[in-house]
């Protein structure tokens, strides 16, 4: 081979390797992204906007706990949370699970029962309210049909649970015309239609949308289990879940075994090899992909959903990711994915680096080592970490991911999965997501946060607002709710216009004093603020960052967000007591300098660089530097 050949070859690889590098290509996150600001939506508990398609007790057949009380209702939305309804007291736990002791309450698992009819009408009454407060980007939780209020056990992912949308018997007649197993029979339910009519609203005011991905698991009553319930090693599904032992019908015991997610047989494990899924669950899925990300399959992904949340990532070939990472851009190169992944060994407290993820997988993932290092900081107080132990932590982790992945990677506090961030500001020194309500900690309070500790969750806030990363709000925590883990932070969302009652009881039966129970107008307007702060400076969201300033002693904390000449000073006072510090910026600006709180317009200045400032208790400043 002459030397013009191999120059010529080699000038080719690297004009490809230069292509595929290039900002807009699909191993890149979205633009869009990285100036997004999340908020997540439990379905169930966002707001009724239809009661005519409320749940009945048809609708979870099927799912746990496989028992509904006769006199079974929807709860009301502004109720105590912990008082038990009538039809609630009434049930014996004991007679149907041995773990439950007798005349034992057992809220978490009534919890578990309740619905209180939250739909996709809902979500669309509020996106003048999701509008106002600044939100660019919705992650709904699971919306496919399912028995439970939680939707992560799918009897189906090619349709909107019918209680989501305005006529579920006649959703349950379509389904029934259909072959699940073949996408060509596929049609569209009323539900499924007003969730695309959901992504239109949300697109023309600006608003991306996301859904959850279970591809885990399903439920028993997902289609594809049910046959296989049915037929046995003669059902076209048995390769799709993990049989370990198949029923003898020459017996009367139904031998039938099967492995569950993390060992729960409610949650049937689909199948893999070492490549991920294997080939029938993955076809079918390959296929949901497609139906919702180009609903009317015209090659416009418009008017389909911009992504994807993954479930239990790390229960997945990282293999099997790849190959969907690789359908979702092949239809929206736009499109964004993000995982949940978080707890590499939960008992040891230790989180995954999610950098192996990022290479041809994820764009993101929820970002929990974020909420940990936020916690450690500003939370906990007698095992807090200083100033420079925190910055430390969020170095460690900018090293670890690319500054591509990190920015759009979600910056949350609470989610669906743990107890809500005002709850954990009563609740310090705990491990992140350990120990985090009164079922599994007695010592756990579930009151409402006092004054000391709202100003507390204001500067975790203004911690979100500021850092690298895209943040993420959890429903309701920017208008002060409150609860513990699972299932306490699905409380019914606070709405202003509502009356609620107080929460007075306790789910262990101990005195408690009343906390009520209203919309935080003050919390939500810094909220507002902050967001509208963010997106008027790109710095905070597309800038680098430059930790300028520890003071352990004093607790303050210093960083520069700075992109194309335009540097912000963020200073954060985690203290109860006021701090006054000199700010020298002599690395930064020169002359005499002037700076605004862009929170308050309030002015600082001085002769030269080293400016006089003066910090209230759990304060955030954003400096900018004026002419």
């Amino acid at each position: 081979m002459s030397r013009g050949t191999i120059l010529g070859i080699f000038m080719f690889l690297v004009l490809v390797y230069s292509f595929k590098r290039l900002p807009n290509d699909t191993d890149t996150p979205p633009e869009w992204a990285r100036q997004a600001v999340w908020y997540q939506i439990f379905p169930e508990r966002f707001w009724n906007g239809d009661t005519r398609n409320d749940p009945q007790l048809r609708d979870m057949e099927g799912g746990w706990p496989y028992f509904f009380p006769a006199n079974w209702q929807v709860s009301p939305w502004t109720s105590d949370w912990y008082e038990l309804q009538p039809w609630e007291k009434g049930i014996d736990w004991h007679e149907h699970f041995d773990w439950a002791q007798p005349g034992e309450a057992n809220f978490n698992a009534v919890a578990g029962l309740r619905r209180y009819g939250g739909d996709l009408q809902g979500v669309i009454d509020r996106l003048d309210y999701l509008q106002d407060l600044g939100i660019t980007a919705i992650y709904f939780n699971p919306l496919f049909e399912a028995a439970s209020l939680h939707k992560y056990d799918a009897s189906m992912f090619h349709h909107i649970d019918n209680n989501f949308g305005p006529d579920p018997e006649k959703d349950r007649e379509i389904w029934a015309a259909e072959n699940p197993g073949d996408p060509a029979t596929w049609r569209w339910t009323t539900a499924d239609s007003l969730f695309l009519n959901l992504i239109d609203q949300c697109h023309r005011r600006g608003i991306r949308v996301i859904i959850d991905g279970v591809f885990n698991h399903t439920g028993r009553a997902f289609w594809a289990f049910q046959d296989l319930l049915k037929h046995q090693q003669d059902s076209p599904y048995k390769d799709w879940y993990t049989v370990l032992s198949w029923d003898d019908p020459k017996t009367p015991e139904n031998e039938f075994d099967y492995a569950g997610w993390a060992g729960v047989k409610d949650l049937p494990e689909i199948r893999e090899d070492e490549n991920g899924l294997l080939e029938g669950p993955r076809r079918h899925i390959k296929a949901v992909v497609h139906r919702w990300m180009d609903p009317n399959g015209d090659g416009d992904p418009s008017d389909g959903i911009d992504g994807w949340r993954l479930d239990v990532a790390e229960k997945v070939s990282i293999h099997f990711w790849k190959d969907f990472y690789r359908w979702v851009k092949e239809v929206n190169p736009e499109g964004y994915i993000t995982g949940e992944l978080w707890w590499e060994d939960w008992g040891k407290n230790k989180m995954y680096n999610a950098a192996p993820w990022f290479e041809g997988a994820f764009d993101a993932v929820m970002n929990y080592r974020f909420a940990r290092a936020v916690k450690k900081f500003v939370i906990d107080q007698k095992d807090q970490i200083p100033a420079s132990a925190f910055a430390d932590s969020l170095r460690a982790q900018y090293r670890d991911y690319e500054w591509s992945n990190l920015l759009v990677c979600q910056n949350l506090m609470g989610s669906h999965d743990v107890d809500r961030v005002a709850s954990q500001v009563v609740n310090p020194d705990r491990w992140y997501d350990h120990d985090a309500n009164p079922m599994q900690n007695p010592a756990y309070d579930p009151r409402k946060p006092n004054a000391e500790e709202y100003r507390r969750l204001r500067l975790i806030s203004g911690l979100q607002m500021t850092l690298p990363g895209a943040p993420m709000i959890y429903y309701g925590d920017e208008a002060g709710m409150w609860g513990g883990d699972d299932p306490d932070p699905r409380k019914p969302m606070v709405w202003p216009e509502l009356e609620y009652q107080p929460e007075k009881n306790h789910p262990l039966g101990r005195p408690r004093d009343p906390d009520p129970v209203t919309f935080d107008r003050e919390l939500f307007e810094w909220h507002r603020r902050l967001i509208a702060l963010r997106k008027a400076h790109p710095a905070l969201s597309l800038g680098a960052v430059d930790f300028f300033l520890t003071d352990d002693e004093n607790r303050v904390l210093g960083y520069r967000r700075y992109l194309d000449g335009q540097d912000l000073f963020v200073v954060v006072n985690n203290s109860a007591e006021t701090v006054s510090l000199h700010l020298n910026l002599e690395a930064y600006v020169s002359g005499d300098v002037r700076l605004t709180n862009l929170l308050d317009d309030h002015p600082f200045q001085g002769p030269g660089v080293s400016l006089p400032v003066q910090c209230e208790p759990y304060e955030i400043l954003v400096l900018k530097v004026q002419p």
